[in-house]
Formats: C-alpha cells, sequence, structure tokens
C-alpha cells in the first residue's frame, strides 16, 4: 500500500466515525426530547386528575400502553383548551374511557 492509498482509508474511516458520532447524538437529542415530553405530559395530568383517577390511568397503561396514551393525549388536550373547570374524579374518568374504548363485538353461537 502507498502513502496515499493508507491515507485515503484514514479519511474513509474517519469520515465514518464522524457520521457515527452525529447518528448517536442525533439519536440522543430525540430521546431527550421524548422524556422532556413525557414530563410534562406526567405533569399536566398530576394537575388535573385526582390521586385516584391517576392510578386507574396508571394501571391502565400496563395493560393497554396504546390506549392510555390516547387518553392521556386527549386529557391533556382538555386541560390546555381550558375545559377542565376541575380536576378529574375517578368516575369521571370512568365514564371518559367508557367514550374511548372501543366497541366490543359480541358473538352468539346457536346450536341447533
Amino acid at each position: 500500500m502507498g502513502d496515499d492509498e493508507l491515507a485515503e482509508l484514514r479519511r474513509r474511516r474517519m469520515a465514518q466515525l464522524q457520521q457515527q458520532a452525529g447518528d448517536q447524538q442525533a439519536m440522543q437529542e430525540e430521546l431527550e426530547r421524548q422524556q422532556r415530553l413525557k414530563s410534562q405530559i406526567q405533569m399536566v395530568l398530576m394537575q388535573i386528575l385526582e390521586p385516584d383517577a391517576r392510578e386507574r390511568l396508571n394501571t391502565i397503561k400496563l395493560t393497554k400502553p396504546e390506549f392510555a396514551g390516547a387518553v392521556e393525549q386527549q386529557l391533556v388536550a382538555l386541560a390546555q383548551s381550558g375545559r377542565l373547570k376541575q380536576k378529574i374524579t375517578d368516575a369521571q374518568l370512568k365514564e371518559l374511557l367508557r367514550q374511548l374504548a372501543p366497541a366490543k363485538r359480541d358473538y352468539s353461537i346457536t346450536r341447533r
């Protein structure tokens, strides 16, 4: 290998390492942004939900994380629009969950 080839290999490797470092930094920034967003949502939920309602929502989050995320987004939107006058109770959260839950299909089997 000549000096030119070796210098070219070094240059390529350096560019590759810099690209990887840039990608890692972008991923880290994205993770930090997501963490900030999650913490902001949790702060809003602590302000608008009573403890028993918050506990119910956390339980739902364990079993159906996508559904709980949609409910959280809905609650945050209600809070930001100013349509909430008081904290949401457990009974009010249950009613909201009932309205947002997808309709269940009932199957009936008849035997002859």
